[in-house]
């Protein structure tokens, strides 16, 4: 409790670098403008939020998982925003055609995460899967799949995961929203990613923003007006 005796609602959001922001400018990144929203919440209602960004670039969710008694359950958090899978699904040289972690790990993973988030306080989980890349050409070392191949396959873990994590969890589809948006039009999907063709350009975090933004938002809200 802080010393005005508010309780403070915290939000942490636990991804990689498409939390990070990797490729844009810090103030056009969809979590800082998420954060950015969620302080005139707070303003609002008279009431403290405090928002922390627990990602890291290149982080799986093996790595996650080890970070996460500091990075999430040791500050407290009451909602959690998750986004993995991009990392998880590569394929490195030295790996021999395996995935850095393997869809059945991934999964644990994710549950894990998840679990420890409501252990730990969160009322809501919000889980994300992840967008579409433009890597639909070169395979990976050792494999007869490609980037986007894998991506898709992950995703898919995300939402059948979804389905069976029980009422704390909102899951947001971020794939289907991108291929909505874009028609799965390559050239269109492009406009939304760096010369990469996987980081989010600011045109694409704009996009995230405004798919997720409202959702969170309204959670935090419940909390507020609770309090």
């Amino acid at each position: 409790m802080n010393s005005g005796g508010i309780t403070p609602v915290r939000v942490t959001f636990f991804g990689d670098s498409i939390c990070v922001g990797q490729g844009v400018s810090i103030y056009r990144g969809w979590v800082t403008r998420v954060a950015g929203r969620l302080d005139e919440l707070a303003a609002e209602f008279g009431g403290e939020i405090i928002v922390t960004n627990s990602s890291l670039n290149g982080s799986t969710t093996r790595q996650a998982l080890e970070r996460m008694p500091y990075d999430v359950q040791s500050h407290g958090v009451d909602i959690l925003i998750v986004q993995f899978g991009l990392n998880d699904c590569n394929y490195w040289q030295t790996d021999a055609g395996l995935p850095r972690v393997s869809p059945e790990g991934y999964a644990a993973n994710l549950k894990e995460i998840v679990r420890r988030g409501i252990i730990f306080g969160a009322k809501k989980v919000f889980l994300h899967n992840n967008h579409p890349t433009t890597r639909i050409t070169q395979k990976f070392p050792n494999s007869d799949v490609t980037y986007e191949d894998s991506n898709r396959q992950y995703n898919g873990i995300v939402r059948d995961l979804a389905e069976c994590l029980g009422p704390n969890l909102i899951f947001i589809d971020i794939e289907a929203a991108f291929d909505r948006f874009t028609g799965r039009q390559h050239d269109r999907l492009g406009t939304l990613l760096l010369p990469d063709g996987l980081h989010l350009s600011a045109a694409g975090h704009a996009l995230y923003f405004d798919l997720v933004c409202d959702k969170i938002v309204d959670a935090a809200k419940a909390l507020l007006v609770g309090r």
